[in-house]
């Protein structure tokens, strides 16, 4: 199985539409990357390690596939949807990572 973690670091000065992302967005991922997308995780950053610390990431999503060809299938024809979707809710550019669950 594979996770593809999308992250949206913490920035000053950013927008980020949580009430948008949670409600729309990733109702919407789910919808186009349908049975192939096996599980999504979406979180919002509350704060870092110390006390009052800011969270490194004001919000993250894990898409679960069995393989990456599995999400490039379910991805590729939807990836112009999806990302044209990022400016309705924020102004930050994300990190993506794709890794192999082992546990």
């Amino acid at each position: 199985m594979i996770k593809v973690s999308v992250f949206y670091p913490n920035e000053g000065g950013k927008k980020f539409d949580m009430g948008y992302y949670f409600n729309k967005h990733m109702p919407m991922i789910q919808q186009k990357l349908g049975a192939a997308c096996k599980r999504v995780d979406a979180e919002q950053g509350l704060g870092g390690i110390a006390p009052g610390a800011p969270a490194t990431y004001i919000a993250m999503c894990h898409l679960y596939f069995d393989s990456i060809e599995a999400f490039q299938t379910a991805f590729g024809p939807q990836a112009q949807a999806i990302m044209g979707d990022i400016p309705n809710y924020t102004d930050i550019q994300p990190t993506i990572q794709i890794s192999e669950v082992k546990i």
